[in-house]
């Protein structure tokens, strides 16, 4: 297969990639690491006039300490999230998703900000970033503005940036101490989408009971899902047992998964109690429990 005829554009600076995006508006699609945009243009699924290409904006490329967490640029490539030691120091539960994504030839070329802005239900970094409170910055003709994760993901495939507007970086604040991290999910396949995936930060206070719980899934809706009556059960709680099994229950009533010939909705509500628990069991085996 190929795609239809489009015109390609390449901008120099991250004004002039705005400035396109302006000029052509939804009819341009930003190609970054273009891991899931050309398959879809291949397959005729998507048919933009335009390609804005920004593998040349340097400076959306940059992975930097950011108070107590990381700035990661849009441009900064999955596999060095997965690889950079002050990733895997600070917030090392993004080096652990992204280790998930795929496989190292499309870890080495897709971007962050392409996964977010793609934003495929089943993706890990959504997750990650929705867990992690990340705030994400986007650049327009009106200028920029902050969104939080928790706003940023709007559908299936959808998100709240305007067609004019480039996600330009990803804001992660840090932890606070003795707090542990997990990733967990299950696909049919080494690389292959998760069926169901759970992200999970906690952290403990001094007599092993959980201070702060964040949690959130990927695989059981039309986007990232936080489990928030799950992480309300557990505050205060010692993470492990019957009461752990009850809590991670409860995200069956927070989630509406879809059925598919990977599985069934009944099935991934199941499931996902499952990875909720065993996100959270690791994570507190991390955080020190």
């Amino acid at each position: 297969m190929k795609p239809s005829s489009f015109e390609y554009v390449a901008p120099r600076s991250l004004d002039e990639a705005v400035d396109s995006l302006s000029r052509y508006g939804g009819a341009a699609k930003v190609l970054a690491g273009g891991q899931s945009l050309v398959p879809l243009m291949n397959l005729r699924l998507a048919s933009p006039e335009v390609l804005v290409d920004i593998n040349g904006l340097d400076e959306l490329g940059r992975l930097q300490a950011w108070d107590g967490g990381l700035s990661v640029g849009a441009l900064v490539r999955q596999s060095v999230l997965g690889g950079a030691d002050l990733v895997r120091q600070r917030l090392p539960l993004l080096a652990e998703a992204s280790a998930l994504i795929g496989h190292p030839a499309i870890r080495h070329r897709g971007t962050v900000g392409g996964s977010l802005a793609h934003a495929d239900p089943a993706a890990e970094l959504p997750a990650a970033m929705l867990a992690l409170e990340a705030t994400f910055l986007a650049r327009g003709p009106r200028g920029e503005r902050s969104v939080p994760a928790a706003e940023f993901f709007s559908g299936y495939l959808t998100t709240t940036l305007e067609p004019d507007e480039l996600l330009t970086e990803i804001h992660v604040p840090g932890v606070p101490p003795r707090t542990g991290n997990a990733f967990v999910e299950v696909a049919r396949r080494s690389g292959d989408f998760a069926i169901c995936g759970a992200a999970a930060l906690v952290t403990l206070n001094a007599s092993g009971r959980c201070d702060r719980v964040r949690i959130a899934l990927c695989g059981v809706g039309t986007g990232p899902v936080r489990a928030r009556r799950v992480e309300e059960a557990l505050v205060g709680e010692v993470p492990g047992g019957s009461g752990l099994v009850d809590a991670a229950q409860r995200v069956v009533d927070e989630i509406d998964p879809p059925s598919d010939i990977h599985g069934s909705a009944a099935y991934r509500r199941k499931l996902a109690a499952v990875v909720v628990r065993r996100a959270v069991e690791l994570a507190a085996q991390r955080a020190g429990a």
